[in-house]
């Protein structure tokens, strides 16, 4: 019988399934699992955004767009950066989710055999996306305070290197880095010339201030990726943007022609809106919640405090020797979380995701509790 597998191409049979999306195709068989999994928002979509959509919908502008993206959208991020970064001019350019951006940053930048430097625990794409491109990815351990470290960054730069990733707040350990410990990168991004490639999908849903982006130390070498998705619930629009030098730009909006074409028109013209909106009333609930789920793990569980997103990454219990292991026995007990394995080299800790109700929230964690000890 024909099967079409002897078509099947290299590359992409040493990519394993996510871990992440192996646990939603399992909710979906369960019933009424307490989900601690997903990293999607549980607030609704800001008026103005979603009615903003629907009415470019109804006046039909359902069309492309330029490659760059709407220029009224991109108006409105020029005058965003230029004010957060006192006068900050990238090239500015829309794609098709930070996703999409990672693939159109590492197809453009990288030559078989360049490397990638990033920290682990990372996304789960980033090894992955490095891979597809040609590319080596170059994980090096954050494990215990989960803080960048210089000489640790350092010593696996090499020749080959090409790009410093960097995401604040991370996923999935929701940590936030300090302003030296993001200079302290930047200094390395100028001293052996690496472009630096900041994923701040989730700047907006930080609980202490805006995080510290390396444009503020080196704009120039910089490509900075945000996105609309996390913080303003739109994930499926699939909505972010690049900013960056012009070259690497240039090239990325080159590439979307031939793959992604363009960013939805109506998630675009939505967008714009998104900001004139205020969400801080979000920040503060997830901040609450965060409070509310690491109060009740804090006796049970090793964890560094989240100081954004909507993760917490808990080291497995003593009588477990893995995080899938704890994580399979938290399934026995109806309860969703994600191995740390999918984001790791390591398998020592686990994700729980606290953007749910409340109640569920409490419940689940609870019950992780209950299970540690």
């Amino acid at each position: 019988m024909f099967t079409g597998e002897q078509f099947i191409s290299d590359r992409i049979t040493a990519i394993g399934s996510s871990g992440i999306r192996k646990i939603f195709d399992l909710a979906a068989t369960m019933e009424n699992p307490i989900d601690l999994s997903m990293g999607q928002p549980d607030f609704p979509v800001p008026d103005p955004i979603k009615n903003a959509a629907i009415d470019a919908i109804k006046n039909d502008k359902n069309n492309y767009t330029v490659t760059y993206g709407l220029p009224a959208l991109r108006e409105k991020i020029a005058a965003k950066l230029s004010t957060e970064f006192d006068g900050w001019d990238p090239t500015i350019f829309v794609t098709c989710g930070i996703s999409g951006a990672l693939t159109l940053t590492m197809m453009c930048c990288l030559n078989p055999g360049d490397e990638v430097i990033f920290a682990d625990p990372y996304f789960v794409s980033y090894p992955h996306l490095t891979r597809l491109a040609g590319g080596k990815p170059v994980p090096v351990s954050i494990y215990g305070d989960f803080k960048l470290r210089k000489d640790a960054i350092e010593s696996a730069i090499t020749d080959r290197t090409r790009i410093l990733l960097l995401n604040s707040p991370s996923n999935p350990a929701g940590v936030v880095h300090k302003p030296d410990e993001i200079e302290a990168m930047c200094e390395l991004a100028v001293k052996h010339d690496l472009l630096v490639v900041s994923d701040e999908i989730y700047d907006e849903l930080s609980f202490d201030g805006r995080p510290t982006s390396p444009v503020s130390f080196i704009p120039d070498r910089t490509l900075l990726l945000r996105g609309y998705g996390k913080s303003y619930a739109v994930t499926g629009w699939r909505m972010a943007y690049a900013a960056g030098p012009a070259a690497v730009i240039q090239q990325m909006a080159k590439l979307q022609q031939f793959t992604f074409v363009c960013a939805p028109q109506p998630a675009q013209v939505g967008c714009i809106e998104a900001f004139d909106c205020d969400i801080s009333h979000n920040v503060r609930n997830y901040r609450a919640k965060r409070d509310l789920a690491a109060d009740i793990l804090k006796d049970a569980f090793d964890f560094a405090p989240p100081g954004g997103g909507f993760f917490i990454f808990c080291k497995a219990p003593d009588g477990f020797d893995t995080g899938t292991a704890f994580v399979e026995k938290a399934i026995k007990h109806n309860v969703l979380t994600v191995p740390g394995s999918a984001f790791s080299d390591q398998d020592t800790h686990f994700r729980i995701s606290y953007a749910v109700n409340d109640d569920i929230l409490r419940k689940g964690c609870e019950i992780l509790r209950n299970i540690a000890r």
